[in-house]
Parts: C-alpha cells; sequence; structure tokens
C-alpha cells in the first residue's frame, strides 16, 4: 500500500522488519539486548528477522542466542564490516517494502522501538535516528553526567542531531543506494547517514524512538560512545584541576 510521496518517490508501507545487532565479546549484556529486541518485535504486527554478527568474538555470545535468532561469524572486530555483512545476509534482495533497523549488543531497545519508527515510515522518513539514554552512570563522575545531558538536550536546528548506531533504522533501498555500511571501526553509523541524505533521503530526529545503553567508558569501538563519555570525565577533571 502507498501511504506517502515525497519527492516523487513513492513510499510503501513496510511489510517486514531486519534487525542487525554486531556483537563483541557482549555475553553478560547480550542477554538483556535479544530480551528487548523480542519484546519490542512482538509489538509490530509484520515479520521481524533478528541476526547477530558476531565479529571478533573470543567469549560466550554465541551461546546466547535463542533458535529464533539468525548468527553469522565475522573474524575481524570491525563495526562497520559487521553490520554491512548482517544486512548483506538478512536483507539481500530486499528492497522499498523493507524496514531495517540496527543497534548494540550493549544496549535495550523500548517495547516501541520497531513500532514507533515504522509509525515514522508511513509518515515518510526515510530514515530515523533515534535517541540514547545512559543505563548507569557509575563509572563516571557527577559532573560528566551533567555536562553529556545539558550537550545532548542542546537544540540542533529541526531535531536533536544525534546518529547513533545503537538506535537508527532505514528503508532497505535507500541503504543499498548509499552503498551500506562502509568498513570503518568507528563512524560508520553518521557516514551512512551522511551518504544517504545526500543522495536526497528524507532523514527523522525521532525523540520517541528510545534505546538504552550502557554507560562504560571502555567500549568495543574506538573512539564510539564510551570514548565520548570518557572524554568527558577528562574534561571534567580538567576542569576540577
Amino acid at each position: 500500500m502507498i501511504v506517502s510521496e515525497e519527492g516523487g518517490r513513492h513510499r510503501p508501507e513496510p511489510t517486514r522488519i531486519v534487525v542487525v545487532v554486531p556483537v563483541c565479546n557482549e555475553e553478560q549484556l547480550l542477554p538483556r539486548c535479544l530480551r528487548a529486541l523480542r519484546r519490542s518485535a512482538d509489538a509490530v504486527a509484520i515479520p521481524v528477522r533478528i541476526q547477530l554478527v558476531l565479529n571478533g568474538c573470543t567469549d560466550g555470545s554465541a551461546r546466547v542466542a535463542g533458535p529464533d535468532i539468525e548468527v553469522v561469524t565475522l573474524d575481524e572486530p570491525n563495526v562497520g564490516m559487521a553490520r554491512g555483512l548482517g544486512f548483506a545476509a538478512a536483507g539481500a534482495g530486499c528492497g522499498r517494502e523493507t524496514w531495517f533497523a540496527t543497534t548494540d549488543a550493549d544496549s535495550a531497545v523500548d517495547q516501541w522501538w520497531l513500532r514507533r519508527q515504522l509509525r515514522h515510515a508511513r509518515r515518510g522518513a526515510d530514515i530515523v535516528a533515534g535517541v540514547v539514554r545512559v543505563d548507569d552512570w557509575s563509572a563516571s563522575t557527577p559532573v560528566a553526567r551533567a555536562r553529556y545531558e545539558q550537550r545532548y538536550r542542546r537544540p540542533r536546528g529541526d531535531g536533536h542531531g544525534h546518529v547513533h548506531g545503537a538506535n537508527l533504522g532505514f528503508r532497505a533501498d535507500i541503504y543499498w543506494d548509499a552503498g551500506g555500511f562502509d568498513a570503518l571501526a568507528t563512524g560508520e553509523d553518521v557516514d551512512l547517514v551522511e551518504r544517504a541524505t545526500a543522495r536526497g533521503a528524507h532523514l527523522v530526529w525521532a525523540e520517541d524512538v528510545v534505546v538504552t545503553t550502557s554507560g562504560r567508558t571502555e567500549g568495543r569501538a574506538p573512539d564510539g560512545f564510551a570514548a565520548h563519555v570518557r572524554a568527558l570525565d577528562q574534561v571534567s577533571e580538567a576542569d576540577s584541576a
């Protein structure tokens, strides 16, 4: 069913969803991630495929996935390569009727994560960039937390302005047209969104699409979210010196 036309391009209502999760040594946090994804999948009326990509895992992450979860393995711990492999495995041949989404193994999506992405898609969104909330600030200083929250909520033109690999959705045809995720060790999410919007994709900054993520300061991707949190602590220490 055609539900929206913007810029001369038909946007059909999605009829299936593919969710890709890169996993690098997340045996402890992956069960929470999968429980949340299953709950979100149960809240939509179309089929959802959850695709894990074990990239450079040396722990027991492979044992966590249940029979309802698809798993592929990548030897190299590269998050951009992992996300790309996941969509190549689960979404090859998918077009504009399929909605792609991605999150991280140390994160837990909201129950309405997929339902709200679909709602934005029905209204004409090609890409939905959601927001993240940190689940535990105990590894950081109170000043770092205050600084993060102040900066995160700062107005940025027509939306929140944050792109997180832990909370991103897009139409399959838009993804393929942009060339997919590049094999970047970090920043693969921003890179994809920049390439897609440069080609005319309609991006929605969605504050109602929420993911809770780990507040750890030692992450899996160099210069990723954990590095950002750690940098806020370093700034705090410099301010108090």
